[in-house]
């Protein structure tokens, strides 16, 4: 019986069926199909099959783009980066709170120009689809323009992008703070021009705690109450210095958590990066209210920042997302992302899996978004977002490659030796839009 369909992809494909919370239950949805065939209309999957199956739906074998000998995967899911610091990625020296003064806010003041913004949007987003990372929460910066920039380059790409002007109104530079009043009426108008439009959203962006007045969270707050379906993300407990800053500035709370808690900043479609020193009331704060963790480990490792907790999150049912955090974090791949993930939970006795790795770069993301009804895998219905990956991009890959037994170990060796070498192609909304053979942004 022959469906309808726009694209026909053949090639190996793996993906997680169901998201979860217990860990022990991601292996039990596993889908590895070793001859397989990817069927999309109007940007939308009709359905994954083997290719004995699906074969038989097609109109004609010759209109099926071959990509045997490649793993095609869901796109990647980045729950935590900043766009204006792509260019400042890699400063040496610092931790959190001085390398923000050094390096970050000078940095951010570039963004107050429209046009420098918009160069530096297409030069992120292609960063980005270059890596295989098809949707991400991005951060902008205080100035309205930044959000207008990065959401219009996203528009034409067709790409599912979540982003927030940054607000903040103390103990940052005169140049870069305003008023919560200015905050909460340019974040309105951002939500009014762009929220739900196309795949595109917009999330609400208190830097964190330190430069977030009272009056601020409560601007934030009431921002949340008329928009509902927005999303919120902000930083949590990174760094000791800076718990240590925001308990100084809010005597009043018990814990870090507890400041956006107390403006109800938590819950579902709240996204809330690092969480590295937490205490146990927090822990169960964010279980409660089904709030999200953005796991950055390059980010901590290169900051000095600690060690992310990933047994202790799994144990509390907590919803993990990975996340670059560039400019903080030291590489735009999530490959690389997930083979430090790797080594930061090793250094905790506690060994990742590499199914459980790819499915919080992929469907585990998308649900630490609340965006699991619309991508992160190939049923039928989702979004047709997806990376198609060269498992021997290099020599030493190829040779490692050749003694994999199963696709745990392929899957574990490309988040080890892998990076930006290993995408082939990057199709977003089912249409390819980066291919290693051009190296640039479909047209």
């Amino acid at each position: 019986m022959a469906v309808n369909y726009t694209q026909a992809i053949r090639g190996q494909f793996f993906d997680i069926t169901q998201p979860s919370d217990d860990p022990a239950a991601i292996a039990e949805h596993a889908r590895y199909l070793e001859d397989g065939l990817l069927l999309t209309e109007g940007g939308h999957i009709v359905g994954l099959y083997n290719w004995s199956e699906g074969s038989q739906l097609l109109r004609s074998t010759d209109d099926v783009a071959d990509y045997r000998g490649k793993l095609i995967v869901p796109g990647f899911v980045d729950t935590h980066l900043h766009y204006p610091q792509t260019e400042m990625i890699g400063a040496w020296g610092e931790q959190l709170l001085s390398w923000l003064e050094t390096y970050t806010f000078p940095v951010e003041r570039q963004f107050e120009s429209e046009a420098h913004a918009i160069q530096m949007s297409a030069f992120f987003l292609n960063q980005l689809l270059s890596n295989g990372t098809t949707t991400a929460l991005v951060f902008g910066t205080v100035h309205p323009q930044s959000v207008d920039a990065l959401f219009r380059v996203a528009w034409q790409l067709g790409m599912r992008l979540i982003a927030g002007k940054v607000m903040m109104d103390r103990n940052a530079p005169d140049y870069l703070t305003e008023t919560p009043e200015q905050s909460e009426q340019q974040s309105r108008e951002l939500i009014t021009r762009w929220h739900n439009k196309g795949r595109l959203n917009y999330a609400l962006t208190p830097r964190f705690a330190p430069t977030s007045s009272p009056e601020l969270l409560a601007a934030v707050e009431r921002l949340r109450t008329e928009f509902p379906d927005t999303w919120l993300q902000t930083h949590l407990s990174e760094n000791p210095q800076e718990v240590a800053w925001v308990k100084s500035l809010w005597p009043e709370q018990k814990n870090y958590l507890g400041v956006y808690d107390s403006y109800r900043l938590t819950g579902r479609r709240s996204v809330f990066a690092h969480a590295i020193h937490l205490d146990d009331d927090e822990w169960n704060c964010l279980q409660r209210t089904e709030s999200a963790v953005a796991f950055c480990p390059t980010s901590n490792l290169f900051l000095g920042s600690g060690l992310f907790n990933l047994q202790r999150c799994q144990q509390q049912r907590v919803r993990i997302g990975m996340g670059t955090d560039v400019g903080a974090g030291t590489t735009f791949s999530m490959l690389r992302t997930l083979g430090e993930a790797y080594k930061v939970a090793q250094l905790q006795s506690f060994r990742l899996s590499a199914c459980e790795a790819f499915y919080y770069a992929t469907l585990g993301g998308a649900h630490a978004l609340d965006l699991d009804s619309c991508i992160g895998n190939f049923m039928p219905g989702k979004e047709a977002d997806f990376v198609v990956l060269d498992p021997q991009a290099t020599p030493l890959q190829r040779l490692r490659d050749s003694h994999c037994r199963d696709i745990y170990e392929r899957l574990f060796v490309l988040m080890t030796l892998g990076d930006d070498r290993n995408i082939w192609q990057t199709w977003v909304n089912g249409q390819p839009v980066w291919s290693r053979d051009k190296c640039e942004v479909a047209a």
